[in-house]
């Protein structure tokens, strides 16, 4: 019978700990990246359905998903910012 091997890990937690600057700075750019995706989004809708009510020759299908990926997309965003808020007050709670 074959056994079964342990698990090993290869990421040293101190380490991560140590680079924190580099954490923080990855994660603003993250943030910064995802909020401008949300932006282009809104934008290329708004701009799609400027274009159907003018008349011209664009599928409403194509208008309707447009919408609605920008509507999923702002709202990802926002909970994440309300999960982040959570955080960080619940952490100032613990603050003596």
């Amino acid at each position: 019978m074959n056994t079964i091997e342990p698990v090993r890990f290869t990421v040293d937690p101190i380490a991560d700990i140590e680079e924190g600057s580099k954490s923080e700075e990855s994660f603003l750019a993250v943030l910064g990246e995802s909020i401008e995706k949300v932006n282009k989004l809104q934008l290329d809708a708004e701009r799609m359905v400027t274009a159907f009510s003018a008349g011209e020759d664009i599928d409403i299908h194509n208008v309707m998903m447009a919408i609605e990926r920008a509507n999923l997309a702002l709202s990802v965003v926002t909970e994440v910012r309300n999960r982040a808020l959570e955080a960080y007050q619940e952490m100032m709670r613990m603050v003596p």
